[in-house]
């Protein structure tokens, strides 16, 4: 089992989206990377920290698990999709998504207190220039994301 932290910014799909839902598509990944990511390692049953960015407070928000294999992103061939892409084409498509389902929705883990786990110190989140949406969680990382997250819920 492989482990993974998901940036989502709260407008676009929140933690309360996905437990109304209960299962989203991860559309929108238009970084290769992260694509790559989904359509060569991401395997079902596969842990997700579902993390809130680009909002007042950023921070773990919910567990979740990658629901399915990666698939192509529809959005890319929707010409009013702000994800789409032009030179995309269908029967050779250029980006790919998971969806991933609801484990739980826990207490917000925020960034600045994720920055004071000591471990936590190699996780790619919190390197200096990371911007990626998705980025690979250790084991030891997992692990202590969710201790932290059921040490203050209890």
């Amino acid at each position: 089992m492989s482990y993974w932290l998901m940036k989502s910014e709260p407008e676009e799909c929140s933690i309360d989206d996905l437990v109304r839902l209960g299962r989203v598509p991860w559309t929108g990944v238009r970084n290769y990377q992260a694509r790559n990511f989904m359509r060569d390692d991401m395997r079902v049953g596969d842990g997700v920290l579902f993390y809130h960015s680009s909002c007042p407070e950023p921070g773990v928000t919910g567990l979740a698990e990658v629901a399915c294999p990666a698939y192509p992103d529809a959005t890319q061939f929707d010409p009013q999709s702000k994800y789409f892409d032009a030179k995309s084409a269908r029967d050779n498509p250029r980006w790919l998504h998971v969806d991933v389902s609801l484990v739980r929705k826990t207490r917000l883990l925020s960034l600045a207190e994720m920055r004071g786990m000591p471990a936590l110190e190699g996780m790619r989140l919190l390197q200096r220039g990371n911007r990626l949406s998705i980025t690979p969680v250790s084991a030891a990382e997992w692990r202590a994301v969710t201790k932290a997250l059921d040490a203050k819920a209890a």
